[in-house]
């Protein structure tokens, strides 16, 4: 029995996505957005701007236009548009030279008839294509010179039909008369199936029988007359722009010459035909642009329209890319064209930028609000929130004298509850469940749980203790208009994410309300705060916001009350009996007297208060620590980037000060 060996061949993927390739990483991309929201941008508007910008190891549509631009650039600069000219002007000084290399050797011809020959020679006429015509009936005597003159029809017909149909100019070189007439048989058969189209009469029994006589002619492989069409016009059109591209001598030149294509002028006539047909099938095409080119290689026609196409394409990728239309997605790009003109690392680029924004817009990363506005979803929210925590985490965890906040509480009263391990946990282990998630996953996988199993990291549940009483909190953030000129309403948004998250994932038991006082106060939830854009009006009511601090209390009787304050300025609003907000300043005595008085209810009720300053001036550094004293609360001044560890830890030692005896945190 014969053994038939198999060979493989291995080279890189180019069948569209890779579907080995892991899913794109969201994280920077969510940061960047949410970032952009919080400083007052539309989720759409920062999406579009991340994806503009790119990412820190990733190309954005900016970079990508750019490339698009240079090459465009530099299309333009390294060409010129006279090649085919210049060719027919070498092969016909060829042709003149060697029939007067003949004519000076050949001692049997006739003196008369070889000094009208010089003549004739000598007075052609400074134009290439009168001279190309006035030697159309010469009677050459040198072979080589006939053979010369013979490649000047032969090189204009193979460039007037690769104008029309790209490769025809390689495909017809050293073409026999069999090949021409095949030429001319396709050219009559479109133009009589352009005719029909044009008319309304042809079928696609029509186009079938048409592609199955010359389908070898057109490689772009079209399905239907339309795509037909399409291909034929978008090169029939970069063939016009290149003709207005050149100076009126150069394309008076050319026309002239395009008579001797093939010696045959029926063919330039069923190429006018098959142009007129096309501009009427397609006048949206551009007919009548025209480029500037300023280099020094010359192209032909056929790789001059080209060139044309290109520049055609990539004015198209760059309006893709700019994404400044309506209902402009990313979806629109064409990935292919993309990887003609700038490499497939270009295409991978743009393909990842895709799908990063399809994932942000369908995988549930925003929604669409009552309103119609996109927003951040809960679950973007969470997932950044996350994210924040966790770059709070390292800056408390570099303090000196800091203690591992994920070891609060491992010793004391259990929840019930758990939850998956997350690096560096230190609560018990929850066995039951960590064992029950490794039986599960080895059946799903297919295993017999009889005979073993291994523990993965994700089966590991740890349980929830509990070693301090639950608290109600309360953070009030300053949303003046200073807060956002000085550069800290961002930082305020991610310190309220950062301690929502924590609170909500960790400490499920507190709760939290999230308070913004500016001319007013509102109590307002992360999405809402998230999405907060910088307000510019006077006043920073504290009033206000401790009277709906106290209220949020009030229906928590049985929780510690604890009041985080951000602020940037003092007290200079209050609120009146009817409802109205007063606006003062300097701060009006009576201002600072209902906010005074308002605090020391808190106070009594067993507040613990803290104020985060964010700013030097010297009223409000004086303000804020008498504040502090009258009710033993705590002032902490961080640095505005230092603002979501000032809460997030104060936060924690308001819970666990017992443990800590007081241990000074900040």
């Amino acid at each position: 029995m014969a053994v038939h060996k198999r060979s493989a061949r291995y080279g890189r993927y180019s069948g569209g996505p890779d579907p080995l390739a892991p899913p794109v990483d969201l994280a920077e991309a969510l940061d960047a957005v949410a970032e952009d929201v919080m400083a007052g941008y539309s989720p759409r508007h920062a999406l579009q701007e991340f994806l503009r910008r790119g990412g820190r190891s990733r190309e954005g549509l900016d970079d990508l236009a750019r490339r698009v631009q240079q090459r465009r650039s530099e299309l333009l600069g390294r060409h010129r548009l006279d090649g085919t000219l210049g060719e027919v002007r070498k092969l016909l000084e060829t042709a003149v030279l060697e029939e007067r290399k003949q004519l000076a050797r050949d001692a049997m011809m006739d003196n008369t008839d070889r000094a009208f020959r010089e003549m004739q020679l000598q007075n052609l006429p400074a134009s290439t294509a009168a001279a190309v015509n006035g030697l159309a009936s010469y009677d050459w005597q040198s072979t080589t010179a006939r053979e010369a003159y013979e490649k000047i029809k032969d090189l204009l017909g193979r460039e007037v039909l690769d104008q029309r149909f790209a490769g025809m100019k390689q495909a017809l070189e050293n073409a026999t008369d069999e090949d021409l007439e095949a030429v001319r048989g396709m050219l009559q058969d479109l133009n009589e199936l352009l005719d029909k189209h044009r008319r309304g009469e042809d079928t696609d029994a029509d186009f079938q029988e048409f592609m199955a006589r010359h389908g070898h002619f057109f490689p772009e492989n079209p399905q239907s007359v339309e795509e037909l069409i399409d291909a034929l016009a978008n090169r029939a059109a970069a063939a016009q722009r290149l003709l207005q591209s050149m100076s009126p001598e150069q394309r008076e030149e050319l026309m002239r010459l395009s008579a001797q294509a093939f010696g045959s002028p029926g063919l330039m006539a069923q190429l006018e035909q098959l142009d007129a047909s096309l501009q009427a099938l397609r006048p949206g095409e551009d007919w009548s642009g025209s480029e500037r080119f300023e280099g020094q290689e010359g192209l032909g026609l056929g790789d001059g329209t080209g060139v044309l196409q290109d520049i055609a394409e990539l004015d198209e990728l760059g309006e893709q890319l700019s994404q400044s239309y309506n209902g402009s997605r990313l979806d629109d790009l064409d990935l292919d064209a993309l990887a003609r003109q700038l490499g497939q690392d270009a295409a991978v680029t743009a393909r990842t930028l895709a799908e990063i924004e399809r994932a942000m817009q369908d995988g549930g990363y925003l929604r669409r609000g009552a309103d119609g506005d996109l927003r951040l979803s809960p679950q973007a929210m969470r997932r950044l929130g996350k994210s924040l925590l966790r770059d709070t985490a390292r800056q408390l965890s570099g303090r000196q004298g800091h203690r591992d906040t994920r070891a609060a509480g491992a010793a004391g009263e259990q929840t019930g509850s758990s939850r998956q391990w997350e690096f560096g946990d230190a609560e018990p282990w929850d066995v039951t469940r960590t064992m029950t998630n490794a039986i599960r996953r080895t059946v799903a996988d297919g295993g017999n749980p009889g005979r073993g199993f291994r523990l993965g990291v994700g089966d590991i549940e740890v349980t929830e203790t509990e070693a301090r009483t639950q608290a109600a909190v309360v953070l009030l953030v300053d949303v003046s208009f200073s807060m956002a000129a000085e550069g800290r309403w961002v930082p305020m948004k991610r310190t309220a994410l950062a301690l929502h998250h924590l609170v909500s994932t960790r400490f499920r038991g507190d709760r939290l309300q999230l308070v913004t006082f500016g001319r007013y106060a509102q109590s307002m939830d992360i999405a809402e705060l998230t999405a907060l854009p910088a307000l510019r009006e006077q006043g920073t009511n504290l009033h206000h916001g401790l009277l709906l601090a106290g209220r949020f209390f009030r229906r928590h009787p049985s929780m510690q009350p604890v009041l985080l304050v951000v602020t940037d300025g003092e007290p200079t609003a209050h609120l009146l009996a009817d409802g109205e907000s007063w606006f003062c300043w300097p701060p009006d005595p009576e201002t600072v007297r209902v906010t005074v008085a308002e605090l020391d209810r808190l106070a009594r009720a067993g507040t613990h208060a803290t104020f985060f300053r964010l700013g030097s001036e010297p009223s409000l550094e004086r303000f804020v620590q008498r504040l502090a004293r009258r009710i033993d609360g705590r002032v902490v001044a961080p640095d505005v980037g230092d603002l979501g560890a000032a809460v997030v830890g104060e936060y924690l030692r308001a819970h666990f000060r017992s443990s800590f005896n007081g241990a000074d945190w900040i």
